[in-house]
């Protein structure tokens, strides 16, 4: 390619680039006057009405406060093994936790 018509090339873009960002202008500022140039809608705000209680709220007793957690262990219960010993199994006691999958093993490894 000559340097002229690279020059010419150049000035085509560059001319096509400044349409496209003349054109975007255009459009958005037809959009933000549009916006702008239709009638206000009246906002209306609506108040909801007054909170009523259930018949005979009065006698009946308010829900208990929730207990607030402490993060501390429970002492009350003692703590149970995942996996009860023989004696507990014989007696009828389930695992809690399915039995362990048994280890892959591969024949070892021979030397060249």
């Amino acid at each position: 390619m000559s340097p002229a018509d690279r020059k010419r090339a150049y000035r085509m873009d560059v001319l096509l680039a400044g349409a496209m960002v003349v054109a975007g202008l255009a459009i958005s500022g037809l959009s933000v006057a549009r916006l702008n140039a239709g009638k206000p809608h009246p906002q209306m705000a609506q108040a909801t009405q007054p909170l009523q209680s259930t018949p005979g709220a009065e006698t009946k007793p308010s829900a208990p406060a929730e207990q607030a957690t402490t993060g501390a262990r429970p002492t009350g219960v003692p703590p149970e093994p995942a996996r009860p010993d023989a004696d507990a199994q014989k007696a009828g006691a389930q695992p809690a936790l399915p039995p362990a999958p048994a280890e892959k093993s591969a024949a070892p490894i021979k030397d060249r």
